[in-house]
């Protein structure tokens, strides 16, 4: 998951910024899925647990389908605010997801689009704290030394990243987006050899294809969390050269993305059944390989989180730089500019440690983020806009499909708050 605001600083082959760029067919797809692969993958065989293979299969195919359409929306909905722009002789605004917001509801449209893309990135720093401390808690437990996750998001984490605060230049740690994507990938190569070694003729009779209607909400969640690339689509649409081939390197990128998803969820859940993890990891076996990948995922997301938490800082930052008493109390002092600055930053790195002490588990938070914010930012937003942007010019086919992508996004959303809510509830009662 991206922020709609860093498109150039976390996607290494990413060019054009507001100017038309020259990235080719071949970077777009790169960069499409360095931005939508992500370490949430690896919760999918637990999806497949709770739904059933076919179901899930079924699921993440949707999702994705769902996707890509309100990718394409977004796209359209930016030609469409720039040629009305150029008909009144005014500067194109529409760059950023939050432009389109405003260009369709204004101020409202706006702060609704960049606080929930901001929560979005707040859920999934909290979920790769949870990642990384249950992963480092296996690998000791491989040794016979038992050590809580808490114990490593409180005093190994919340150090490092408190540390990693200090450096403002995204550029410095952008090496380790694309060091974490590699780690993904040969994270899941690694597992499905593993599953294809556990995977025998009982498999399929003891895996279960569907579990009833009540479990696909969960995996909706995961699928629409996997798939959740919204924040960068416009930059990647004007990175091209050729803008015209975006739809088909899109539409390529996600093909591939979701047979990769199906055949990671399935194997995961075939090769473990009922005993499969929330992290895939913690079900392999306990040898040296095992190890190198768990600390490299974690080493690799540790140096991620920070640009993942930048969108967070930088709101933050601004609205602090607005305040009247922040401008008071610096006199224009860089100096006191800049530690209240990094105290927020602290403050917020400190909460987020907290609040992932305290978050159910990692499968969990990515279904509850999955289908409530992530998916307004995918589903809802992108129709509401399209419909109001392009008004009376929609067919009415179009209409109607904008219309039912609505009504799925609220009603994912209003069910995955009050699933969420009541599992809090069970949790403290």
């Amino acid at each position: 998951m991206e922020f709609e605001g860093e498109e150039k600083s976390n996607i290494p082959l990413l060019q054009g910024g507001r100017n038309r760029g020259r990235a080719t067919s071949a970077q777009t797809l790169g960069n499409i899925v360095v931005s939508i692969l992500g370490t949430g993958t690896l919760g999918l065989p637990f999806a497949f647990r709770v739904t059933g293979w076919a179901a899930g299969s079924l699921g993440l195919m949707l999702a994705g389908l769902v996707s890509y359409y309100c990718m394409l929306l977004l796209v359209e909905c930016r030609r469409k605010s720039e040629e009305d722009t150029q008909e009144t002789d005014k500067p194109a605004q529409t760059q950023t997801y939050g432009d389109i917001g405003d260009n369709a509801f204004g101020a409202t449209g706006r702060f609704l689009t960049e606080f929930l893309i901001l929560v979005s990135h707040a859920a999934a720093s909290i979920a790769f704290f949870i990642f990384i401390g249950q992963n480092l808690s296996s690998v000791f437990t491989s040794f016979y030394v038992t050590i809580s996750s808490s114990y490593f998001i409180y005093f190994l984490l919340l150090l490092l990243e408190v540390l990693l605060s200090f450096a403002r230049s995204l550029s410095l740690l952008a090496p380790f987006s694309a060091f974490a994507t590699l780690c993904n990938v040969f994270a899941m190569a690694i597992v499905i050899k593993e599953d294809i070694n556990k995977i025998g003729d009982h498999s399929f009779e003891s895996a279960n294809a569907f579990k009833g209607v009540w479990s696909i909400p969960f995996a909706f969640g995961v699928a629409v969390f996997c798939f959740e690339g919204f924040g960068v689509t416009l930059a990647l649409e004007r990175s091209m050269a050729k803008s015209s081939k975006f739809p088909w390197v899109l539409l390529q990128a996600f093909l591939g993305i979701a047979i990769a998803y199906i055949v990671f969820g399935s194997f995961g859940y075939l090769a473990y059944g009922e005993e499969t993890q929330e992290i895939i990891t913690l079900n392999l076996p306990n040898n040296w390989t095992t190890i190198i990948v768990k600390v490299g995922l974690c080493i690799a997301i540790t140096f991620t989180i920070p640009m993942i938490m930048h969108p967070i800082h930088e709101i933050i930052e601004l609205k602090l730089r607005s305040c009247r008493w922040s401008q008071n109390l610096c006199h224009n002092s860089q100096t006191k500019g800049w530690l209240i600055s990094q105290v927020a930053r602290l403050f917020v790195i400190v909460l987020l440690t907290m609040l992932a002490t305290f978050a159910p588990g990692f499968a969990q938070l990515m279904s509850f983020t999955g289908s409530t914010i992530c998916a307004l930012i995918s589903f809802v937003l992108p129709a509401s806009f399209h419909l109001k942007i392009m008004g009376s010019s929609l067919a009415p086919w179009r209409r109607v499909v904008d219309y039912c992508i609505l009504l799925v996004g609220l009603v994912s959303a209003v069910y995955g708050a009050f699933a969420g809510l009541k599992a809090t509830l069970d949790l403290f009662l």
